[in-house]
């Protein structure tokens, strides 16, 4: 395997073009004007699996969009290792935000990637890590170092819940069955102190509507008479944290699972500078839950945020209206042993009860999904960490992510196999934010860290 950084170097060139050329496509799921743009990177995603070696690459279409599905078995009696990711990408909004032009990608130099970093939309999140797999599988077959069997499936709906991708599962466990599901849609610590993903939150995604007078009213002749949509909504949303930032919401604590004394102080062990913290998003003070660090708030702690709130008259200069809605989208972050339907019914049940007389409130579920710890004793923890230790020469650390990824425990419950998530982006790599980058030393890292885990798990399952 010690081949691997010299084919790395010669091939360079070559991976980093071929990456850019998949991140110009815009397959942006959530928009169906993007419809077709979507299918064409997974097409775009079987013609590479094809290229890096897989003897079987099919498209699967879907009741929403497609998945791409490559196998290379080598010997039915060696493991199966399968890799997930996703092909599809957030919106670039807002526009104007950007530096450069979202699926127009370049490479420029940032403080912690001084090497360069890839600037586009899906750069880290997921075309690039999901990437770096396809790049090791032809690095492994064409220097004949693949030691087991290696199965893809590269979904195009993960930003948007993965909502078909049960279905697709549960029609083609035979085919999906494998020994360990290997994904990279996480982050590391730091280019220094690599890290295993060990724990993912689960999510529950909400739109509220509430509506006030049948149409917009004259502000002046209404204001004060008739709820106000939007001053309403505030204030319902105001009160689902109490002054300690406690979610209100009844029984929504009720399964949280509590980490012990000493759990909690092997997460602060991990390096963390909380003015480095600051200074990289550009405030002067973090906020959250009392009781708790910036790294447990945003990790083992379950949370509740409006991304995105409308109504009323927006354009530019005044109208002096009262307006008849008002909504709002909002996102809990949850922890395991929250189940993300019960989390749902339990804010649908608090909001509308909330409600003042004078307005009607709507919740409509957009999609959700469990949370997920993997056990660090398991062969797939350890041979990911021995991978790390190879390449980065030293032992990660297992880390828990404030980040969800759905669909895990379901591949856990279907497919009854364990996942390792092998991430090698960076806090500050502005996943599903304007300037989104993944860093080139990072992007190879990965290609060159991927085959130890092979070897190394095969080993310990012979």
């Amino acid at each position: 395997m010690d081949s691997i950084t010299s084919y790395i170097e010669t091939n360079k060139e070559r991976f980093l073009n071929e990456l850019i050329d998949l991140l110009k496509i815009p397959s942006i799921s959530a928009d169906s004007a993007y419809k077709n743009d979507v299918k064409t990177t997974a097409e775009a995603v079987k013609t590479q699996l094809e290229l890096a070696g897989c003897d079987v690459v099919e498209i699967h279409p879907t009741k929403g969009h497609p998945v791409v599905y490559g196998e290379k078995i080598i010997d039915k009696n060696l493991p199966t290792v399968l890799v997930y990711g996703h092909y599809d990408v957030q919106p670039p909004d807002p526009m104007d935000l950007w530096d450069s032009e979202p699926f127009n990608p370049i490479i420029k130099p940032t403080d912690r990637h001084p090497e360069g970093a890839i600037f586009a939309r899906g750069a880290c999140d997921d075309k690039g890590q999901m990437y770096m797999h396809v790049k090791a599988l032809e690095y492994m077959v064409k220097e004949q170092k693949l030691p087991c069997n290696v199965k893809f499936m590269i979904e195009g709906e993960e930003e948007v819940g993965s909502e078909h991708l049960a279905d697709f599962i549960k029609a083609n466990r035979d085919k999906l069955q494998n020994d360990v599901i290997l994904i990279s849609d996480t982050g590391m610590i730091a280019k220094d102190v690599p890290s295993i993903t060990t724990g993912l939150r689960g999510l529950s995604y909400v739109e509220v509507e509430v509506t006030g007078p049948n149409r917009d009213l004259h502000s002046g002749l209404y204001g004060g008479a008739v709820a106000n949509p939007i001053n309403i909504l505030s204030k319902m949303i105001a009160s689902l944290h109490d002054e300690n930032n406690h979610i209100t919401i009844p029984g929504f604590y009720d399964k949280v699972e509590e980490l012990s004394n000493e759990e909690r102080a092997k997460m602060a062990e991990a390096p963390f500078s909380l003015d480095k913290y600051k200074a990289s998003i550009d405030i002067d003070a973090v906020y959250g839950e009392e009781g708790f660090s910036t790294n447990e708030r945003n990790s083992i702690r379950p949370t509740l945020d409006v991304n995105g709130i409308w109504g009323g008259y927006i354009g530019e200069g005044a109208k002096t209206v009262l307006p008849s809605k008002a909504f709002a989208k909002i996102s809990m972050r949850l922890v395991p042993n929250q189940d993300w339907q019960e989390i749902t019914q339990l804010f649908k049940t608090h909001f509308e009860n909330i409600a003042p007389k004078g307005v009607r409130v709507k919740v409509n579920p957009h999609h959700g999904g469990q949370g997920y710890v993997t056990p660090i004793d398991s062969k797939g923890y350890q041979a990911a960490s021995k991978a790390y230790e190879k390449t980065f020469g030293k032992t990660p650390i297992p880390q828990r992510s404030g980040g969800s990824i759905p669909i895990v425990s379901l591949f856990e419950q279907e497919l009854k196999s364990k996942t390792i998530l092998m991430g090698f982006g960076l806090d500050s790599d502005a996943i599903h934010s304007p300037n989104e980058h993944f860093g080139v030393w990072n992007y190879l890292k990965g290609i060159e860290t991927i085959p130890w885990f092979y070897k190394y798990f095969t080993e310990l399952n012979n």
